[in-house]
């Protein structure tokens, strides 16, 4: 839980960024938030959610 919130919350600030450099309009940032949430309603959100985490568990077992 606590991972896809940060996630969550990070996207938001990189959209909000995009959106105000003007490198991303508000048209297609709707369209792109529209689709991931009509795609987390679909059959795939269980896999995309499983890569996600194996990822982050990937990234958090890198020891500098």
């Amino acid at each position: 839980m606590a991972i896809s919130l940060s996630v969550v919350l990070l996207l938001a600030i990189i959209l909000v960024v995009l959106i105000r450099g003007g490198s991303l309009k508000a048209g297609p940032a709707i369209v792109a938030v529209l689709f991931g949430f009509f795609l987390a309603s679909t059959g795939m959100a269980p896999s995309i959610n499983r890569f996600l985490n194996e990822l982050a568990e990937t990234i958090n077992s890198i020891s500098f």
